[in-house]
C-alpha cells in the first residue's frame, strides 16, 4: 500500500492526498510536479526511476488507511542549486 507522504522531498511543498501535482517513483519517493519536472528532469534523484502522477486514496479509505505524516527531505544536488 502506497503511503502517501505528506511532502515534496525537494522543497517540502505540502502535498496531501488527492494532489494534483504529486509525483512518485516505485520507492515512493515524493516530489511535486515543479521540482520533477524542472529540478530533475522527471526522474527520481534517489533510484533514477521515472516520477509519475501519484494516485488518490479514495476518501472512504483514509480513516482506515491513513496517509503518512512522516516528512522526508533530501539534500538532492538539483534542489540544493535552484534554492541558492
Amino acid at each position: 500500500m502506497l503511503e502517501l507522504r505528506p511532502n515534496c522531498e525537494c522543497c517540502d511543498k505540502d502535498l496531501p492526498n488527492g494532489a494534483a501535482d504529486a509525483r512518485i517513483c516505485t520507492f515512493e519517493c515524493t516530489f511535486c510536479a515543479n521540482c520533477a519536472d524542472n529540478r530533475l528532469g522527471g526522474k527520481c534523484p534517489n533510484c533514477g526511476g521515472d516520477l509519475v502522477r501519484r494516485p488518490t486514496r479514495p476518501a472512504a479509505l483514509l480513516a482506515k488507511f491513513p496517509p503518512s505524516t512522516k516528512r522526508v527531505n533530501k539534500a538532492h544536488a538539483a534542489c540544493i542549486q535552484a534554492a541558492e
